[in-house]
């Protein structure tokens, strides 16, 4: 009996050791203790999500749009790089399927190309996104959703659908206004978008593909992305929440619910979102809108001045501090508000309507936005001393240079310009002659040098100064100087080490360029 007991003794031990020894006894790790305080707080969090998702739900709606055959569904900027594009309105939502072809097409396999404008059968249909913009049954939404519409259907958070009408449209920033009868649904509150700062959380709600009442997270990116180069006026809005075809139109809400940008665009090289998309400020989007509702168009405003940027070493060449913000004035259309105001090119202005004037294109929305026949003031530097004065702008229509109504078309063959006027700088220019003008596809009458060659390794070839460029001005003694022959030219950059000069190539727009004198033979 003994015995037996020792051998299943001897039995059990060498089980357990052979089981041990093959780690199938090795203890669990405990679960990982969360402290109760962070459980709170993303207990919070979480609630504070499901809240803005239940009170931001009502007011958003999806918008189906069927359009005439032939009509232009899609625009994007083109190029050979990665590129923004508009959310893709109403025909290019059928479904994701159609979708990842379109990009297919669109943008190849590694989300670069030129795209083109599609069309779908004898009827496009689509979807995108909008919200209750007022207790009138105005909806908000993008331009590129209801353009070239035949029908729309406006789909409620409870499945109630009504026919609307278009109310106004503007192109040139993508906002839409269209509005369903008999409304009772509440109007979405709106926030501050000036107000907003970067890492502010924020939800997109929208139909993306077609499915309705989606939310997405995630926080304010950037502020003032003025150079996305969608919309000829813009001012993004920059989140990482997602943002996919089908969003276009609905609201881009803060963590208290209120809308604070229109969601209107993305950046991606590949099939879905990147995690970069665009939204315009509500600040934008709502002032064009009253517009609308009020008048059904946008009146613009210009002052008759063309820009350019002003740099550190402009800056130093006009003779101010090097850290001064501001745009440079580098033309004056004859009897525009500009110039009956006194601007003069060469002028630096720092502030327009009581703000501080920080880039281009933000001046340029400043000015858009105003009343036409109202006064504002302005504060500008001229020859290295402060101004103020006052300027009263007028519609656009009435404010046209000439070189908007001039022909862009330039012809192929360049030109063989006799070789002149080499300088240190790399550039060799001569005179522009009428008929170098019309070659090169400029006005007529404008007067300046043709840059005949750049020097490989110059200081102007570092500038991406390219032959055939024409250059029409020169910063001199803190003045902006017309420059029309080439003695002119060698007088004015002769003896500088540093010089300023405005290039307008054959193609696009002018600009400011500082060149510093190589120093090598």
């Amino acid at each position: 009996m003994k015995r037996n007991v020792v051998a299943w003794a001897a039995l059990a031990v060498s089980t357990a050791a052979l089981v041990s020894s093959r780690g199938l006894t090795r203890p669990m790790p405990a679960a990982p203790s969360i402290p109760a305080e962070s459980q709170k707080a993303a207990g919070t969090l979480s609630e504070a999500f499901v809240a803005v998702a239940e009170f931001v739900k009502p007011s958003v709606v999806q918008i189906s749009v069927q359009r005439k055959r032939g009509t232009g569904m899609f625009r994007t900027p083109g190029g050979n790089r990665r590129q923004p594009f508009p959310s893709p309105g109403p025909g290019n939502e059928l479904n994701p399927r159609d979708f990842e072809d379109m990009l297919r097409r669109f943008f190849g396999p590694e989300g670069q190309g030129r795209p083109e404008r599609e069309q779908f059968g004898p009827q496009a249909q689509g979807t995108g996104s909008g919200f209750v913009y007022d207790d009138h049954g105005h909806v908000l939404t993008n331009n590129h959703v209801v353009q070239d519409a035949e029908k729309i259907t406006v789909t409620f958070n409870d499945g109630v659908e009504a026919s609307a009408k278009v109310v106004g449209t503007d192109p040139e920033a993508d906002v839409a206004v269209i509005q369903v009868e008999n409304s009772h649904y509440r109007a979405l509150p709106r926030g501050s978008s000036s107000k907003l700062k970067v890492g502010e959380l924020v939800m997109a709600v929208g139909s993306p593909f077609g499915l309705s009442q989606t939310v997405t997270t995630g926080i304010i990116s950037a502020t003032e992305r003025n150079d996305v180069h969608i919309n000829n006026y813009e001012s993004f809005l920059q989140t990482d929440a997602a943002i996919n075809p089908g969003n276009s139109g609905g609201p881009l809400v803060d963590m208290s619910g209120r809308v604070v940008g229109v969601n209107s665009a993305i950046v991606t090289g590949s099939r879905g979102n990147d995690g970069v998309g665009f939204a315009i400020p509500i600040d934008l989007a709502a002032s064009i809108a009253d517009k609308l509702i009020k008048d059904g168009k946008v009146q613009r405003a210009r002052v008759g001045i063309l820009l350019a940027p002003l740099t550190p070493a402009m800056a130093r060449q006009f003779g101010i501090d090097a850290q001064t913000k501001g745009v440079l004035v580098s033309e004056v259309l004859p009897g525009s508000p500009a110039d009956k105001a006194g601007l003069k090119s060469g002028d630096v202005i720092t502030e327009f309507n009581n703000h501080p004037v920080v880039s281009m294109p933000e001046f340029r929305m400043s000015v858009a936005a105003c009343d036409v026949g109202k006064s504002y003031e302005l504060t500008y530097y001229r020859e290295g001393k402060k101004r103020t004065g006052s300027i009263t702008p007028a519609p656009s229509e009435q404010v046209v240079f000439d070189q908007e109504k001039e022909s862009s078309n330039v012809r192929d063959s360049k030109p063989e310009p006799a070789k002149t006027a080499i300088n240190e700088f790399g550039l060799e220019v001569q005179p522009l002659t009428p008929e170098l003008a019309r070659t090169l596809g400029v006005p007529a009458n404008t007067e300046g040098l043709v840059v005949s060659s750049v020097k490989e390794g110059s200081p102007a070839e570092a500038a991406e100064i390219e032959a055939g460029s024409v250059i029409t001005k020169v910063i001199k003694d803190r003045k902006l100087q017309p420059v029309k022959t080439v003695k002119e030219f060698q007088e004015l950059t002769g003896k500088a080490d540093e010089i300023a000069v405005f290039v307008q190539p054959s193609q696009g727009q002018g600009r400011f360029v500082t060149l510093s004198k190589s120093t090598k033979n």
